[in-house]
C-alpha cells in the first residue's frame, strides 16, 4: 500500500493531515499494480524536491504575494462572532481554505506524491523523453517528471501559477513554461525542436502527455490530444471518475454510450487505471478522480475511413436523434432505403439506432453511404 507520510508543517502552513493513499478499485476491473517510482538521480545530478504535500500548501500560501498572517484568522473570527454568535471560529487554514477554496480555472491541486508517481509510471517516463504538462499548478507533479529524468513542456494559463512554477524550478533546465491556454496554442510547434534535439541524440521520436487536469476542460483537451499520434505515444491524465470511466469502456445500448466513445476508439487504446479517492486534492472536488492512459495511434493504424471529418459528421448526426432509428437521423446524407440496404450489409437490422453500433459498425457504415 502506497502512503505518504510529511513531517509536521510549520505553523503558518498547518493543515488537514496528509490525505490517504490511492483507493484500490474494485477487484472486477482489470489495473496495474500502484508501485512508487524511486527517486533517480541521473547524470544531471537531480535531487528530489520538497514532498507535494508541504510545497503545495507553501504554493497556495503565496497566492497574492503574501503568505495569510495568522491575525488575519483572528481578525475574521472577531469580526464574525460579533455578527453572529454561533459562527464558528476560523483559524489561519481555515481562511487560506476560504481564499483558494475557488481557484481559477477549477484546477483542484495534488497533495499525494504517490499519486503523481503512478501517473509517471503508468506513463513510462524515464531519462530523456519529452513530457508535456497541462497545467502544473504548483508543480507537485512537474517535480516527480524532473526527478525521473524527463523534459517537461509545462503549459499554465494562471500568470501567477506559471511564475511560480518558473521560480520553483529555475535551477533546473528540463522545464519550459508556458503561459497559455492549451485550447488556443499551438503544440506542434513548441514541441518540435525539443523532439528534432532529442532525437539527434536518442532514437526518441515522439513526446509523453503527463496531467491533473480540471475537471471542466477534461474532455476539450481530450478531444484535442487524441488525434495527435504523430506527436504523442501516450497520453495519461488524471479526471474525473466517472469521465475516465466512460472514457475508457462504455457499453453498448446505454445512455453513456457517445459520439466522444467512437472518437476515443477511433484514435486510440484507452485504459482505466486506477481510482484515487477525493480527499488526495485541494481544495477537496465533491467527485473522486481516476488516472486514464491512452496509447495513441499513428494514422496508419486509423480505421479506413475517406475522411475523417465526414465520418464524425456522420457519428454526430447519428447520435443528435439518439432515439430515433439511423434510416431516419442518417437520410439527410443518403435515401433512407440505402441506408436499410448498407445496415443489413454490416449485418444490423433496418430499425438500427446508434447506440447499438460498435466502431467498425459506424466506420462500414460509413463507406457504404458518405459520399465524400
Amino acid at each position: 500500500m502506497l502512503s505518504v507520510r510529511p513531517s509536521s508543517p510549520p505553523p503558518c502552513l498547518a493543515g488537514p493531515p496528509p490525505p490517504p493513499p490511492l483507493a484500490r478499485p474494485c477487484p472486477a476491473r482489470r489495473l496495474l499494480p500502484c508501485v512508487a517510482v524511486a527517486s533517480a538521480t541521473g547524470q544531471r545530478g537531480r535531487r528530489r524536491g520538497d514532498d507535494d504535500y508541504h510545497a503545495t500548501i507553501r504554493s497556495l500560501n503565496s497566492r497574492g504575494g503574501h503568505t495569510p498572517r495568522k491575525s488575519l484568522g483572528q481578525v475574521r473570527t472577531r469580526s464574525a462572532l460579533r455578527k453572529d454568535k454561533d459562527r464558528p471560529v476560523l483559524g489561519p487554514f481555515e481562511v487560506l481554505i476560504r481564499l483558494v477554496s475557488a481557484p481559477l480555472f477549477a484546477q483542484h491541486y495534488m497533495l499525494n506524491s504517490s499519486v503523481n508517481e503512478e501517473l509517471v509510471r503508468v506513463a513510462g517516463v524515464g531519462e530523456g523523453d519529452v513530457v508535456l504538462e497541462i497545467g502544473p499548478g504548483t508543480g507537485s507533479l512537474t517535480n516527480v517528471l524532473i526527478d525521473a529524468g524527463a523534459t517537461v513542456v509545462a503549459i499554465e494559463k494562471d500568470p501567477h501559477m506559471a511564475t511560480l512554477v518558473q521560480e520553483r524550478f529555475r535551477s533546473t533546465d528540463q522545464l519550459m513554461v508556458l503561459q497559455e491556454d492549451f485550447t488556443k496554442c499551438h503544440i506542434h510547434s513548441h514541441l518540435s525542436s525539443l523532439l528534432e534535439k532529442n532525437h539527434k541524440e536518442s532514437s526518441l521520436t515522439y513526446a509523453k502527455v503527463v496531467s491533473n487536469l480540471p475537471f471542466n476542460i477534461s474532455t476539450e483537451v481530450v478531444k484535442q490530444l487524441l488525434p495527435m499520434g504523430d506527436v504523442f505515444s501516450d497520453v495519461v491524465l488524471l479526471l474525473q471518475d466517472e469521465a475516465a470511466s466512460r472514457l475508457a469502456d462504455c457499453s453498448l445500448r446505454t445512455p453513456e454510450y457517445r459520439p466522444i466513445n467512437i472518437f476515443v476508439k477511433f484514435y486510440s487504446d484507452p485504459a482505466y487505471i486506477i481510482k484515487v479517492e477525493r480527499t488526495n486534492f485541494f481544495p477537496q472536488p465533491n467527485v473522486d478522480a481516476a488516472i486514464i492512459r491512452f496509447r495513441l495511434k499513428r494514422s496508419a493504424e486509423y480505421p479506413l475511413v475517406a475522411s475523417p471529418k465526414s465520418f464524425f459528421s456522420m457519428v454526430n448526426s447519428a447520435f443528435n436523434g439518439k432515439r430515433k432509428m439511423l434510416r431516419k437521423s442518417l437520410q439527410h446524407i443518403c435515401p433512407s432505403v440505402e441506408i436499410e440496404a448498407a445496415l443489413i450489409t454490416i449485418g444490423q437490422p433496418v430499425t438500427a439506432r446508434p447506440e447499438e453500433l460498435t466502431l467498425d459498425d459506424f466506420v462500414s457504415l460509413h463507406n457504404l453511404i458518405a459520399r465524400v
